[in-house]
């Protein structure tokens, strides 16, 4: 998938998707659907994600009732499901990167549009408690004021229409290959940030696929590149994770000589769900021994094709003997970079080891190490005084 030919383009608009592209929604869908279907006595397992993300509330509907072999027309699952989920709405989270992007763009006076296979109401519920995001679109396109939404190109059309600009002239940011389709039939360029794992190669109409809004480069597409990089890194809006350290797969010190204190996934789907593949790093507070460095990975890890996405911190520091049970708490600060995959285990090894240098510099930076004091990592010391 060659960005080349784009770049003898440059485009003035940006379309942007909502549901799995700047909101959340996915994870919110996957949690309601599952104590949804415990009244029928079936779980949700995930294998319909494929056949719901993108598609219009009357196909996810359809699939769900299909699959599962609910005793339900697709108007009652809809009167049952629909009002479940507009109850959480209001509490969809921004994906990593979503107010970013926004806020730049409007800070620069890019033509911005939102097109959605939501209905113009569910997406008025959807951004209102967002902080400027409504005014910041001049254009806001929802499914149920088209004839067919995505993948038919109507609705990226009529957005091009709104704005009086011609559909060649935009960059169209999606998570689903039914939005994949719709821009590229509108005649337009995009940029996908899948929302399935795994997925990314199923997305070969895409001009450039990407792992998530973080990585997103403007400048390749003649747009405002963003200025707020520091050093390699990308600052993030702190957030924190802890518990106590797990025995890992056992492969970190053994086959990498990298020892990883591992958390247990359990209790943190939200968290892994809501935060894409990739290296971060940030600072890590142990209960009993003190507060260090550390760089962490979150992800399947493609060069051990990990079933469970997975977060790893390396403590970057040379400790005598384990400390597995010893409770770990980490305040995660800035990004390096998405994860990906290796030809051999020497460059996976040569890369980790760059991310470690890369974040060992910059947490000396003021910016980074005034989180070294976070009470949450102190709290973690003293928690059992």
């Amino acid at each position: 998938m060659s960005v080349e030919r784009t770049l003898k383009k440059l485009f003035s608009g940006v379309i942007l998707d909502l549901d799995g592209t700047l909101l959340n929604t996915d994870g919110v869908v996957s949690e309601i659907l599952k104590a949804f279907l415990v009244k029928y006595g079936k779980q949700w397992d995930g294998r319909e994600a494929p056949k719901i993300v993108g598609k219009t509330p009357t196909e996810a509907a359809a699939a769900v009732v299909e699959d599962y072999g609910l005793p339900l027309s697709i108007d009652e699952f809809l009167s049952q499901f629909y009002p479940m989920l507009s109850d959480q709405w209001r509490n969809i989270k921004a994906l990593p990167g979503a107010n970013r992007l926004i806020n730049h763009l409007r800070g620069h006076g890019v033509p911005m549009a939102l097109a959605s296979n939501s209905s113009q109401s569910n997406i008025e519920t959807k951004i209102f408690h967002h902080q400027g995001w409504k005014e910041s679109f001049s254009a806001i396109v929802g499914g149920d004021e088209v004839k067919a939404g995505k993948p038919s190109p109507e609705i990226f059309l009529e957005a091009a229409k709104r704005l009086n600009m011609d559909p060649s002239s935009f960059l169209v940011i999606e998570d689903s290959i039914p939005g994949v389709t719709a821009a590229k039939a509108a005649g337009m360029a995009v940029v996908a940030v899948p929302s399935l794992a795994k997925q990314s190669h199923l997305y070969t109409s895409a001009d450039e696929v990407i792992t998530s809004l973080l990585d997103l480069q403007l400048e390749k597409w003649g747009l405002p590149a963003f200025q707020d990089r520091i050093e390699c890194t990308l600052p993030l809006q702190p957030w924190y994770i802890g518990g106590p350290v797990i025995k890992g797969f056992g492969r970190g010190s053994k086959v990498l000589g990298i020892p990883t204190a591992n958390l247990s996934p359990e209790g943190y789907s939200a968290i892994l769900s809501e935060h894409p593949a990739g290296v971060y790093f940030g600072w890590a507070g142990l209960s009993t021994l003190g507060v260090y460095k550390m760089v962490m990975s979150i992800g399947w890890n493609p060069y051990f094709n990990n079933t469970e996405k997975a977060i790893e911190p390396w403590l970057l520091h040379d400790f005598n003997e384990d400390f597995y049970g010893e409770e770990l708490h980490l305040v995660v600060v800035g990004y390096i970079r998405p994860e990906a995959d290796f030809s051999s285990l020497e460059a996976l090894i040569a890369k980790i080891h760059e991310d470690r240098r890369i974040a060992e510099r910059v947490l000396e930076l003021p910016q980074y190490l005034k989180y070294k004091d976070d009470p949450y990592l102190k709290i973690s010391l003293h928690q059992d005084n």
